[in-house]
């Protein structure tokens, strides 16, 4: 028989992933549970293999096994064409992921399942906790992104995964025989749902929407089976009433969280679900709104993938290519990932083996439902936990079209988990055709084998944790110093020096344990530019091009740092790169104009404007660069005629505009009074009633009585 303690280990991690989280921003929430996961699957593994260190009996095989293995198998070989850094994170996540679908098929049973269940559930529950002690009582333990996060820093990292719980809390719920038990399991689930509400996040609420009568039809049709259905009338009757009492209560409870507050959508659970959900029928929130940044997305990533339909562009590498599929006017890269798993998936490991992969997975999730739905006889005992687990499926895979579960830990060891139980159902069922349950011959030699690996694995892990931690500790560090470089600060304070010593320091410490934490080191380099250390902001965006060379932004940051410097062959080869990416921006002609400019060539940087204008090729940005590079090279022409193409590009701000321009014909070289009179009237004109005396005192005394 399978021993209990994998399975306990197990049920710790999934109790810790989700309850436990970093109470500061100097590291990453998903690198904490990581590790967490990491390690308490290579722990249980290490005591597996160890308790059958002697065994000659088989051990189960499952053909799922092959899925995770299979994405694995291409994110090594990814490493040696591809983004290696990137792939290598992808070939850990899958192995750990591989080891625990094996890991969980030979150890969990009927007996263990509820131990698993109860670490998942409170897990779910403490993690609902924090989320409510942040709507109700504006709690900041954890550091927040988009509020309520829990622990997980993303509202919607946490909904994900507590909508994927929910299936697998009711089947829990469902099982147990005790009525005390069971109404105080009902209040704790009515507890997660409402926390589930207070997130907003609409592809959760949407699922759970779904969910409800997928629920109702999964525990009508096992009432025979469950042992919640052989509670006397009155306790189910008492369930019943103390879940909808508890969502009515808890869900009416208003905020006290000031950001929730001023977002205006909603002050209670109930109230903010509602008007969330319903935000999905604005017409805004497809043009304005998340949704018409994730349709970018959605369109960039099929591009890519229609680009690279057999092999993909590599394991890991999407946020590497995508610049190279957005739309020309989008400067900065839209986000790290694709919110769509499946596109994601497709993109990255192309049609050979993600589209196999993702076939083989719905072939096999269709199959089971239909062979869940069939099961008669003694078989029937399996079906109440098929129907849940593949309803838990159902939740992430719904989920999965808006986010990134898979690549968050929590979620990722789930889905894992709930194919696992599938999996370990179909051995129980005597299912052994090909793809399904089936012998792994063994030797005690290959339980020693194994174990060594674990050992050795585990010290890696815990290598690569340290490391991790350090460095993100390091460069989040400098961050943090950096917000003051540009601030005076107390007397009592460390000197500006010191801090910028330490800063520094830090984050050239954390770039050399890694250099591909592109999402932060760029901030760092941001910050030291605009403190006017031009050399150091260079040294840092140098490292992130290297690991990121399809970035606009961080080309045009490093053309302008090298400007500044002095260094305008380097800023031409910068610029280089950012015509690669976007030959015919207006983005990339401004920059142009601007280093032509700082390298002394103003003739050809005019020429260029002019050009522009003449084509009518010109925006806010380039306007704005004309009439500074007009009046920086006493080029009084090319200055007007910015002036007066932004005059009838933006007419809202002719205050400003008409100013500047009568200021420019009321001197020499291009004095001429009447015009300068009558721009300076058009600017009168705009100024608000209540500032057209001081508009009137900033003219020339000439002017002044002429208004």
């Amino acid at each position: 028989m399978p021993s209990l303690q994998p399975i306990t280990f197990l049920a710790w991690m999934m109790f810790l992933v989700p309850t436990l989280g970093v109470p500061s921003e100097l590291m990453l929430q998903d690198t904490l549970k990581s590790a967490l996961a990491a390690f308490g699957v290579l722990i249980a593994a290490l005591v597996f293999f160890w308790q059958q260190r002697q065994r000659t009996a088989p051990l189960r095989w499952h053909g799922l096994v092959w899925l995770p293995l299979a994405l694995m198998a291409y994110a090594l070989g990814s490493m040696a064409w591809s983004h290696t850094y990137l792939a290598g994170v992808e070939a850990i996540r899958w192995f750990i992921l591989s080891l625990l679908l094996w890991l969980v098929l030979n150890t969990l049973t009927r007996k263990n399942l509820p131990t698993l269940l109860w670490g998942i559930h409170l897990g779910a529950v403490v993690a609902s906790l924090w989320v409510a002690l942040q709507f109700w009582f504006d709690w900041r333990f954890f550091p927040q992104g988009a509020m309520p996060a829990s622990s997980f820093i993303n509202r919607n990292f946490f909904a994900e995964y507590a909508i994927a719980v929910l299936p697998l809390s009711v089947w829990l719920l469902a099982s147990l025989r005790s009525p005390r038990l069971t109404m105080v399991m009902t209040a704790s689930v009515a507890f997660n749902v409402v926390a589930l509400m207070m997130t907003g996040t609409r592809s959760a609420l949407v699922t759970l929407l779904v969910l409800l009568p997928v629920l109702a039809v999964v525990l009508v049709k096992y009432r025979d089976i469950l042992p919640f259905w052989r509670l006397a009338l009155v306790n189910r009757a008492l369930t019943a009433a103390i879940f909808i009492a508890c969502v009515g209560v808890m869900g009416s409870i208003p905020t006290q969280n000031a950001q929730l507050i001023k977002d205006g959508s909603g002050t209670t659970a109930l109230e903010r679900s509602f008007l969330r959900t319903a935000s999905m029928a604005k017409r805004s929130e497809y043009t304005e709104g998340s949704f018409s940044i994730r349709s970018q997305m959605w369109m960039a990533t099929a591009r890519m993938m229609l680009a690279n339909p057999l092999t993909g562009v590599g394991a890991g590498a999407w946020e590497v290519q995508i610049p190279l599929y957005q739309r020309t006017y989008t400067v900065l890269e839209t986000d790290y990932y694709a919110h769509n798993e499946f596109l994601q998936l497709l993109s990255e490991y192309g049609m050979a083996v993600g589209g196999l992969v993702l076939a083989f997975l719905l072939a096999y999730l269709l199959h089971s439902a239909g062979t869940t739905w069939r099961l008669r006889g003694e078989d029937l005992q399996e079906a109440p936990l098929r129907a849940f687990t593949l309803t838990s499926l159902l939740a992430l895979l719904i989920v999965s079209n808006a986010g990134f579960p898979w690549h968050l830990a929590g979620c990722g060891a789930l889905l894992v988990l709930a194919l696992a139980m599938l999996a370990g159902s179909d051995a129980r069922l005597g299912k052994r055709q090909q793809f399904f349950a089936s012998c792994l011959r063994w030797k005690p030699t290959y339980s020693r084998v194994a174990l060594i690996a674990m050992a050795t694995s585990l010290g890696l892990a815990a290598y690569i944790s340290r490391q991790a931690a350090v460095a993100e500790y390091k460069i989040v560090h400098a961050i943090h110093l950096g917000l003051f470089l540009t601030q005076t600060l107390p007397a009592s304070a460390p000197s500006m020096a010191d801090r910028k010593s330490q800063m520094l320091q830090d984050v050239q410490e954390g770039i050399a344990i890694n250099h591909h934490y592109r999402r932060l080191t760029a901030v760092v380099a941001e910050q030291l530019a605009a403190s006017g250390d031009f050399r150091n902001a260079i040294k840092i965006l140098e490292t992130v091009a290297a690991s990121r060379p399809n970035v606009v932004a961080i080309w045009a940051g490093l053309a302008i740092n090298y400007a500044q410097m002095g260094q305008h062959e380097k800023a031409h080869l910068a610029l280089q790169q950012v015509e690669r990416l976007k030959p015919d921006d207006l983005e990339t002609v401004t920059l142009k104009v601007t280093l032509l400019t700082k390298a002394g060539q103003a003739i050809e940087a005019a020429g260029i404007l002019n050009k522009s204008f003449d084509l009518g090729r010109y925006d806010f940005n380039l306007l704005q660069t004309g009439y500074a590079v007009g009046l920086k090279e006493n080029n009084p022409l090319l200055t007007i005629r910015s002036l007066e193409l932004f005059n009838t590009k933006w007419p809202e701000q002719g205050a400003d505009t008409y100013f500047r321009l009568g200021s420019i014909y009321a001197n020499p070289p291009m004095q001429d009074d009447a015009k300068a009179l009558a721009a300076f009237k058009q600017g009168y004109a705009g100024v608000p009633a209540d500032q057209k005396d001081n508009y009137r005192y900033q003219l020339p005394l000439r002017f002044q009585q002429q208004m």
